[in-house]
């Protein structure tokens, strides 16, 4: 799992470099990335459970994401997109693409509906992290107002 983790630091590292990110985001973006892989990997070796392990690591992208976004004062995008890229479903797409070229409604359908799903997945997983940050800055906001007053 190590070894698969530091490929992924490499590729999100590639990713990052293609897209401009510079300086510490760019070593961040990637270790962000890196250490996705390897929750999704851990997570789908004790779970066996492939949609429960792009949610849980996605999710984990997202709060990594936000805490660094503050940490160094950058856009989350910078890290939430470097920190998911390894867990997207590009193989599903391309089989789901080449199923429905074919033919084969059934495996369109079947290997569609994974795809989406997975999609879906990493979406809720992002969201969730994103919404409860804003949740907490909001709470923390109104305790700091409370206080001036």
């Amino acid at each position: 799992m190590l070894l698969k983790s530091l490929y992924s630091f490499l590729a999100t590292l590639s990713f990052g470099v293609l897209f401009n990110i510079k300086g510490k985001n760019l070593l961040f973006a990637s270790l962000g990335g890196s250490l996705t892989w390897y929750i999704y990997l851990a997570v789908l070796n004790y779970s066996n459970y492939n949609l429960f392990a792009l949610f849980a690591s996605s999710l984990f992208a997202g709060i990594y994401s936000e805490i660094f976004a503050r940490i160094l004062k950058s856009p989350v995008t910078t890290f939430s997109v470097c920190s998911i890229i390894t867990l997207v479903p590009g193989g599903g797409m391309y089989y789901t693409m080449l199923q429905s070229v074919q033919g084969n409604i059934n495996m369109f359908l079947s290997t569609g509906l994974d795809t989406i799903s997975s999609a879906g997945a990493i979406a809720v997983g992002i969201l969730l992290a994103s919404s409860i940050t804003k949740v907490i800055v909001f709470i923390h906001r109104i305790r700091k107002t409370s206080r001036q007053n």
